[in-house]
């Protein structure tokens, strides 16, 4: 399987190396495209994209692959991804894998990401992608995040066509991991965002603990008791009503919204929040 390994923490990231020695050791095809420096936090962004404005690139010699190519790249992780989708580095990827994150993705934060921003896009350009993320730790075990990364990489490549996957790691030797579960997103994460202090010219934020005891079932919970967590995401998703009768399409005034139906004063926005009634788009790439 031909595999772009991409991150957000940049090229010279000791997981992103990690990771790419595990998967060239397990005999997939690796081809390294990753920012030329730290893009945490940056989600899906692309950056400012002009047609007059080359991206800068240069190759790389990762310690230990001189087998496997790797690319640096001036620009978000996303943006590594849109390149390689259209062959700018070979032949397209058959996957995305976006990792070793230094530090856990779980819960809502997982917006803001840069490692899952890489996988959603790849799904948004129809290939499926594996987000992988370890619970910081002293010293990292990013062989841990590595070895389970790569046990579940089939899995996830005989999914359906565009599968995200969103791996949490704990922070530990890999036997001492109870297992992987699939888990639901945390309403909270461990940590929240603050704001500490703020001038005319300045605004400083902290992360502080929230002491939020999250569910045994979500990616944060599952991670405290010493799982990995497994979550499926989808990023573009449409939100309709459930149990939409197509025929109601066809009428001029229908009681729910649905698709084809005239706009009308009568119709609610449904609520995205309720998981069963969001639609993840089935076609186009």
């Amino acid at each position: 399987m031909r595999l772009l390994v991409t991150n957000d923490d940049g090229i010279e990231s000791e997981g992103i190396q990690v990771l790419a020695r595990h998967l060239a050791e397990a005999g997939h095809e690796v081809v390294v495209v990753a920012p030329d420096r730290n893009y945490s936090g940056s989600g899906a962004a692309l950056g400012d994209l002009r047609p007059d404005v080359p991206l800068a690139v240069r190759r790389v010699a990762l310690d230990g692959l001189p087998a496997v190519e790797a690319w640096a790249l001036a620009g978000p992780p996303a943006l590594t991804v849109v390149a390689a989708r259209l062959e700018a580095f070979g032949p397209m990827p058959d996957l995305v894998v976006s990792g070793i994150n230094a530090g856990l993705n779980t819960g809502r934060s997982i917006l803001h990401s840069g490692t899952v921003g890489a996988a959603l896009t790849a799904q948004n350009f129809g290939l499926s992608g594996l987000a992988v993320s370890i619970e910081q730790s002293d010293p990292w075990h990013w062989d841990t995040a590595a070895a389970i990364a790569t046990e579940v990489l089939e899995q996830v490549a005989r999914g359906p066509a565009r599968s995200v996957v969103n791996l949490n790691v704990p922070g530990c030797p890999r036997d001492e991991v109870h297992g992987v579960r699939w888990t639901r997103i945390a309403p909270f994460g461990a940590v929240r965002a603050a704001m500490s202090s703020r001038s005319d010219e300045e605004v400083h934020f902290e992360l502080t603990p929230t002491g939020y005891r999250p569910p045994p079932d979500s990616d944060q919970g599952a991670v405290e008791a010493g799982w990995a967590a497994l979550t499926t995401l989808v990023g573009i998703a449409e939100a309709w009503p459930p149990d939409i009768d197509p025929a109601l399409a066809t009428q001029d005034i229908t009681s729910h919204v649905s698709p084809g139906a005239p706009v009308h004063p009568v119709h609610e926005i449904p609520d995205a929040s309720t998981d069963h009634w969001l639609r993840r788009p089935t076609t186009g790439s």
